[in-house]
């Protein structure tokens, strides 16, 4: 991949995507995925565990927080959470670039995290951070695959009185759920879609597929490019 300036998607998302492929966050060709199907991509955030890697997924977090802000529809929050493990590492990265790109409103702001087993000695409970009570928090992690482990966290956030006002990811596939009975030509909404409708907050990502294809265009092989086509064609979600 060239120059990270692209006519096709914004250059942080050109440069987001430049490091997810040098870095091997974002791999093509032919991967098993959990629901059987063969995806020609595979994305596992858990590969940005390089300095220079982690810093572009923070700035392009920070950048999508930001890029709201002209919109009509701006995230206001107090709080970044992160949903152990992966997201801790997403939303404390985050929170420190929102304060280097934004020290005015984002120098003080602040981030929590679930533990996965709730501590009984100490302080005890299952938050570590910020206290949630009476917070708008935003929950920064990697993908959405079924919708189970974001459900799990605003559960989490509510028990602890907090108000969860979105979710922002680093992907979103606009993949339908499987079919209930298997049949994988019936229109089906996308996990991302149903946790919009289910909770009624918006669900952010930092690229789409639709990103990738674009960003990808003169830049990657054309073979990779259809093979994504296709796949969009064949699995795109109804919502």
């Amino acid at each position: 991949m060239g120059s990270s300036s692209s006519p096709e998607i914004p250059p942080y998302k050109a440069d987001f995507l430049k490091a997810a492929i040098d870095g091997g966050v974002l791999k093509f060709g032919s991967f098993e995925l959990k629901s059987k199907r063969i995806s020609p991509y595979f994305f596992n955030a858990g590969d940005f565990y390089r300095a220079d890697l982690l810093r572009a997924i923070s700035t392009a977090y920070a950048k999508t927080i930001l890029e709201t802000e002209s919109s009509s529809a701006p995230l206001e929050f107090d709080i970044l959470f992160g949903p152990a493990y992966k997201g801790i590492v997403l939303a404390s990265g985050t929170a420190d670039k929102l304060a280097e790109l934004a020290p005015q409103k984002y120098g003080k702001i602040c981030y929590s995290f679930d533990r996965k087993e709730a501590k009984d000695h100490g302080e005890g409970g299952n938050i570590v951070g910020a206290p949630l009570k009476g917070k708008r928090i935003l929950i920064v992690d990697d993908v959405v695959t079924a919708g189970t482990a974001k459900r799990e966290a605003i559960d989490k956030i509510r028990k602890e009185g907090g108000i969860v006002v979105g979710i922002l990811v680093a992907l979103d596939r606009m993949e339908k759920l499987p079919s209930p009975d298997g049949d994988d030509t019936k229109p089906m909404p996308s996990a991302i879609g149903e946790i919009r409708k289910e909770y009624g907050i918006p669900v952010l990502s930092i690229l789409t597929l639709d990103d990738i294809i674009g960003g990808l265009k003169g830049r990657g092989s054309e073979e990779d490019i259809k093979r994504l086509e296709e796949y969009r064609a064949k699995y795109k979600a109804s919502d």
